[in-house]
Formats: structure tokens, sequence, C-alpha cells
């Protein structure tokens, strides 16, 4: 089909192949067609003149958001839809076994159940996590696919080297049931240069060398990028993959990034030049201890250092299996304050192998509890009487006021541990005012 011609009684500008106008056509049910008909009318809407294909898709519209979003399953699992590459499924709107546990009425829980089986039914993976890397098979360099989740997106372009647009909702899982996406965006090379430059040069060892620098870091970049894509460079240390991942949701969370590089590191910057594709960068930014201090204190919501809490909650992304084992560490012979509850949220896989090494034993001794499928941010899981929150997660300290309406501190995986034995916000600052 050429482009601009009349498809079902609409103008489209997208060439499509004699497959992808049998499924419009219906030749595979209903659900394909629906699938196609939307990815089509929204590859228009972006500008795409073909559609491309995938080799694996991460689905964000698995989270129960209401009877819409469970209605749309259902359509498509009804309609006979069946997803043709490797799915991978998010969180979903409820802890599949662990509900009762937590605040969570039967009126959601059921309906979120629902919906979950009705992407099952589609042949996804039940993973229900955040982070599917952890566990699955990752995609490679270059490798097309189509993932939602804005903290698994830039994961999957900054770190794997894979290319995927910031797929919304539902237009997710009709790229999984057609095979397709369209060819615009992140796809395609020349939208993936680099147009932040950002130097790390300023930032002193010690604090580099702390952990909770990669999630601060990204929400002051993501605040100041304004969707760009930032390269980073300079800094004295090496980060983990764990670093990495906190680094890009906090850009994610705070400034809809979708793609960082960080020279020397990820696959697309082994130097500058490729980094930018031989381009000038538009903006240079150059945080310092002062700044990046100014940004993780503005993590924290209505809730200052000695101020009693309520929760201590982890993982968002997923905790990982690196993560739980640093944390028996921090937590061996220890217990929480008994007016302080520790919620650490993670996929189910990770949970079994944490099991597996013996770090749940600890963590279960310190009085931690785990949820798995879902997070905070995602089921109305937390009961009224819990007001006031710490997290070293960036994305749930962002998320957590205007979502949940509580307070929330920000600090360290060692500042959460020690806050929740004393049964209040501390925190150890030497790191972030340390000078060059």
């Amino acid at each position: 089909m050429e482009p601009g011609r009349m498809e079902h009684g609409r103008m489209t500008g997208v060439r499509l192949e004699s497959r992808d106008l049998a499924l419009l056509g219906g030749d595979e049910g209903e659900g394909a067609r629906l699938a196609m008909s939307i990815l089509v009318r929204m590859a228009d809407v972006v500008g795409a003149r073909e559609l491309l294909d995938i080799t694996a898709a991460h689905i964000d519209s698995s989270l129960y958001q209401g009877p819409a979003t469970l209605e749309f399953a259902e359509r498509l699992a009804d309609g006979g839809a069946r997803v043709r590459v490797p799915t991978t499924l998010n969180v979903s709107g409820v802890d599949e076994h662990g509900w009762r546990e937590w605040d969570v009425s039967e009126s959601w829980a059921a309906p979120a159940r629902r919906q979950m089986e009705a992407y099952e039914a589609m042949g996804c993976e039940p993973t229900w996590t955040c982070a599917p890397y952890q566990t699955q098979a990752r995609p490679g360099v270059g490798e097309q696919v189509a993932w939602g989740e804005s903290s698994a997106i830039v994961f999957a372009n900054s770190v794997l080297g894979a290319r995927t647009e910031r797929y919304p909702d539902l237009l997710d899982i009709c790229c999984a049931v057609t095979g397709r996406a369209p060819a615009a965006g992140l796809h395609l090379t020349g939208n993936r240069a680099g147009q932040v430059f950002v130097d790390l040069s300023g930032v002193p060892r010690r604090l580099a060398e702390e952990p909770a620098l990669y999630p601060v870091l990204g929400h002051w970049i993501g605040l100041r990028v304004e969707g760009r894509i930032p390269v980073l460079d300079g800094l004295p240390v090496r980060p983990g993959e764990d670093d990495l991942k906190a680094l890009g949701a906090a850009m994610a969370s705070s400034g809809a990034v979708g793609l960082f590089h960080w020279v020397g590191l990820t696959p697309e910057a082994p130097d500058l030049d490729a980094a930018f594709q031989g381009r000038e960068p538009a903006t240079r930014l150059r945080p310092g201890p002062a700044a990046l201090r100014t940004a993780r204190d503005e993590l924290g919501s209505g809730l200052s250092d000695a101020e009693g809490l309520d929760l201590v909650v982890l993982g968002s992304p997923h905790f990982s299996l690196s993560e739980f084992a640093a944390l028996a560490r921090l937590v061996k012979g220890r217990r929480r304050h008994a007016g302080v509850r520790m919620l650490i949220t993670t996929g189910r896989a990770v949970r079994a192998l944490a099991r597996e090494a013996g770090y749940l034993d600890a963590i279960e001794s310190f009085g931690g509890e785990l949820t798995v499928d879902t997070c905070i941010l995602t089921t109305p899981m937390l009961p009224e009487s819990i007001r006031r929150l710490m997290t070293n997660s960036a994305k749930y300290a962002w998320y957590t006021p205007g979502l949940l309406e509580r307070a929330v501190a920000f600090g360290s995986l060692a500042d959460c541990v020690e806050s929740a034995v004393a049964g209040r916000v501390t925190r150890d600052d030497g790191a972030w005012t340390s000078e060059p």
C-alpha cells in the first residue's frame, strides 16, 4: 500500500505491507485487526512513513487503572489477539497472592486480577515487574523492541543499547500483537544522538562513590534537559548496573528522558564524538556538590530529618538480587523500630532468587516485608495510618506527594536502614558535604 491512499475510509501516510493489510482486514481476527488499526493511526500521529519489525515487547498496559483498561485488555483477548514476539509484563494493579496483607479492597483486586488474566491469555509472560532485564533474556545492541514503563525504556535504550520509543499504555500491546512498531523516534539512528553534555568532573570522589548519588543525579539532570538526550562524562568512578538503573529511572521520572549516553560505558558512546554523532551539544551542564545536595533535599516533601516515620519503602524500579544482598548485610542481626514498617517491592522471579540465596532470612528477621507483582504507586495498598515515608528511590520520592498524598524523605539505602531502626529520619551527610 502506498502512503496517502485510503484505508478503511481514512487517509494514511504510512506505507503498509501485505501482512499489515491482512491484519487490518481482519484475516487473523478482531483482536489483531483492532491492534493494527490503532498502530497505523498512531504511526500517522507521530509522522512515521512505515512500520518496522520488533523482536520483543514489554507491556505497561497490564496495570489496572479502572474499567477502561480492563475492557481494552479483554476486548483484545476475547477477539483472539495473541502476541507475535516474546512479551514480558510490567507491574500489575495488585499483588496476586499477597494483597490481603495490605489495605487492598476486593473491589479493586478482582478486576485487577481479571486484567492480569487477559494479558496472560494473549501469550504474555507473567513476569509482573518493571525491571524485566533482571531475570529475562535481554535485547541486544541495535535490536528493535517495543517497551512500555519509563524506567524500563530508558534502561533498554541506554544500558542495553536496544531501540524503543517511549511507548504509552495500550499502544505497547498493539505492537506486541502485530509484531510491528512505527519507524520513528528512538528507533532511528539519527534521533539517538546526544544533545546535552553533562560534565561530572566537579563531583568529588567521595560523593561519586556514594550509591545515592545516581538517583539524585538523574533527578537533577531530568529537571534540566527538557526531554533531550544527555551525555555524561568525567566521573572519577565507574557506576554499576544498579546505579545506572537508578540514574535512568530518576531521569525518566523528572524529565521524561528515554535515552542517555555515558562515555566509555554505554554501548553507543565509546567516545564523545560517537555519543553526539559528530554534532555539538546544544547545552552544557556541570553539577557540583552543592547543587546535588540541594537536589537530594528537594526529593523530600513535607518530611524533615528527625521526624518520625511510618514506612521505609524500597524497590522502584524493582529491587535486584544485588540490592537484596546489600540490604541483607545492612540489617543482619538488627531489628526495625516497632513503629516503622519496611516494605520492599520486587519481581516474583527475583524474590525466588533472593530466597534461594538466603538474603530474605536476615531481611525478614529485621522485620522487612515483601510484595511482588506491583508497588505502592500502582495499587491502593497503604492504610491511612501510614503518612510518613522514606525511600532510596528517586522515582518513589518524585511521585509519592502527588500520587499518594504522603510526606516523603529521600536517603541512601544505609540511611533508610538506620532510619527504620531509629524510628525517625536520619541521614549521613558526609559524602554530600565533601569538596572537589
